[in-house]
């Protein structure tokens, strides 16, 4: 079961990805994806239209999402697979943690005319289909659009991190509170790309303890960021842990993510994968 194409990490855009829930959907299809699920950051609004369309394409499917978190100074994300949607507490959680996102872009934008990047703010809410949910991501297409740069990631690396012009720092949700919402609303909780994050061997021990403490089951240890260094790593993680591992690109753009829907590699046969335990779940056709 561990060579299932499955690919649970992916964004349209109700969040910071390009294209509509349905292409995503039309994408993951062609791709040869068997089981999908869109994440998209800390919003649901997109997953019934995610789900009518695996649906219709004969895409077995499942519902998700993924939600920032403030761990020892960093951004966290932890991905939800097998939510319920319309749990009232989880989308309460998810509002609040938007909460905050356009007075944070205002100072981004501040930040980045500084160093004569003039109108980022207008610029990345033209890009934002959801204006609750302006992201870096959505500044980084203005900038390249403007000519700046020549793509998303030069733009993260010259103006969108930690010590760089656009960059603000904002507090997220809770890691305890995040797990809550998503094993509350019937989901299982997975680190999403933890090879992404800055942390030393201690907090990263710290955070896989604290998440577990708190109902947390899975990481991911294929996605579309990880070398393939890390994913042996966090294959090794998952085992010292006794965590389900998990599979996905977090697919944004055609044009800007590193690894296309379908396309990744499978995961290492020792390793229990998540969807062993997603079960009635899942909805669609599943392969044996």
């Amino acid at each position: 079961m561990h060579l299932l194409n499955a690919d649970l990490h992916s964004h349209s855009t109700t969040s910071d990805g390009t294209l509509t829930p349905e292409a995503v959907a039309e994408r993951a299809a062609a791709g040869g994806v068997q089981l999908w699920a869109l994440t998209d950051h800390d919003e649901v609004a997109g997953q019934q239209r995610a789900r009518d369309a695996a649906l219709d394409l004969g895409l077995a499917w499942v519902g998700g999402v993924e939600v920032s978190v403030s761990f020892a100074g960093e951004t966290i994300h932890v991905v939800g697979l097998g939510i319920d949607p319309d749990d009232e507490t989880l989308r309460a959680g998810l509002a609040a943690t938007r909460a905050g996102r356009r007075e944070r872009a205002r100072q981004m934008a501040e930040g980045l005319a500084r160093v004569g990047i003039e109108g980022a703010f207008e610029g990345a809410l033209a890009q934002a289909r959801n204006p609750d949910l302006i992201s870096r991501t959505h500044f980084a297409r203005y900038i390249v659009e403007r000519g700046v740069c020549a793509h998303t990631h030069e733009v993260f690396r010259r103006y969108l991190t930690e010590g760089k012009p656009g960059y603000v720092p904002h507090q997220w949700a809770k890691l305890g509170d995040a797990v809550r919402w998503i094993r509350g609303a019937g989901g299982v909780a997975v680190i999403a790309h933890p090879g992404r994050y800055k942390l030393t061997a201690n907090e990263e021990y710290a955070l896989f303890t604290e998440f577990i403490a708190h109902g947390g089951v899975g990481v991911e240890v294929i996605t579309g960021s990880h070398s393939a260094a890390e994913t042996l790593r966090f294959a090794e993680t998952a085992v010292e842990f006794d965590l389900l591992a998990s599979r996905g690109s977090d697919f944004h753009s055609p044009e800007e993510s590193r690894t296309a829907l379908g396309s990744l590699p499978d995961l290492p046969g020792r390793l229990k994968p998540v969807w062993a335990v997603l079960g009635e779940r899942i909805e669609g056709p599943v392969p044996a």
